[in-house]
């Protein structure tokens, strides 16, 4: 873990920094019971879940859940002009396929490659078959809304949506990061894939900082956008929209994808019952001393507003 150059673990320590293996012994295992696990790892139903709460989310075009149906694909897509295929239970942004318009018949893709209807239909297949799936099983393909992101985003993403992961804990929001697209990413906003995470300032949804590929960076590689000094339209309203997921999820320690979209606002993406860790590169600060101080609270304030005034507060708190 690089951290504007390699530092020993003894000293990651002293800052806070929190590993894996602590992740899952002391806040995945604890907090997150497996019986609700299907209620974040099928998007579907996370996607309903949200609804309910009254959170935005992007409207659902169609479902395919089965081979017969792909041979109805072009009645299904016929009213879209743009649309976003997605697998149920996919996850890291495999298996999303990205339509931005159409051209001669065809459909063109936010890679600026085109394909044709049997190019769609055999990417379904190839969703219902599980290739892209947790632990390969089969699958839904999910045909939704394509987010345009807001204008703040626009010279600092490659092609894709960004999006602004938040880790929640107990119904606090901890610490928030933008995933914004690159040329090496393919356009996903995935940092194993090569996306840059960008720090946001909890308090003021201020960016400061940004990591690509473990290492510190200004600019936007392919933009050459500076990073920092954007603050994020609508702060409050993402912060109390994650506490939000975290009451109907059921999990206790989550990972909550947050994207603006320039008509719509914020909406919820998805959400991920085993985030990564990533996200305290991204904000050159130590994760654990704000897990553990949440830990030790013995009242949640039930209202969302108050939550994201504690989140703030510990966001200023030299923990």
């Amino acid at each position: 873990m690089a951290w504007g150059g390699k530092l020993p673990w003894k000293r990651l320590r002293v800052l806070g920094v929190m590993g894996l293996n602590e992740r899952n012994a002391d806040f995945i295992l604890p907090y997150n019971p497996r019986s609700n696990y299907p209620l974040v790892d099928n998007k579907l139903l996370t996607k309903a879940l949200a609804v309910k709460a009254g959170i935005p989310v992007p409207k659902l075009y169609g479902v395919v859940e089965i081979i017969h149906q792909i041979e109805r694909l072009s009645e299904l897509l016929e009213p879209y002009e743009d649309f976003v295929i997605k697998p149920a239970h996919g996850a890291g942004g495999e298996g999303i396929l990205i339509v931005t318009g159409r051209h001669n018949g065809r459909y063109r893709k936010a890679n600026g490659a085109s394909a044709d209807e049997d190019e769609l239909g055999h990417h379904i297949a190839n969703i219902l078959g599980g290739m892209y799936s947790l632990g390969g099983l089969p699958d839904s393909a999910l045909i939704e809304y394509r987010v345009k992101f807001d204008p703040i985003f626009e010279n600092i993403s490659f092609q894709g949506v960004p999006d602004i992961r938040t880790l929640v804990f107990r119904g606090i929001p901890l610490l928030a990061m933008i995933r914004l697209p690159t040329r090496l990413s393919d356009g996903k906003a995935n940092l194993h894939q090569g996306a840059i995470g960008v720090g946001i300032d909890l308090a003021t949804g201020r960016t400061f900082s940004g990591v690509w590929n473990e290492r510190p960076i200004d600019q936007h590689p392919d933009t050459g956008g500076s990073l920092s000094g954007r603050v994020i339209p609508y702060w409050d309203e993402i912060l109390a929209m994650t506490a939000k997921c975290h009451d109907f999820a059921g999990l206790g320690f989550i990972g909550v994808d947050i994207v603006l979209d320039e008509d719509q606002g914020p909406m919820m993406l998805e959400i991920n019952a085993r985030p990564g860790l990533s996200i305290q590169l991204a904000n050159r600060i130590g994760l654990l001393p704000r897990l553990r101080h949440v830990e030790g609270m013995t009242v949640i304030p039930e209202p969302f507003a108050e939550r994201v005034q504690v989140a703030k507060t510990l966001a200023r708190s030299p923990l």
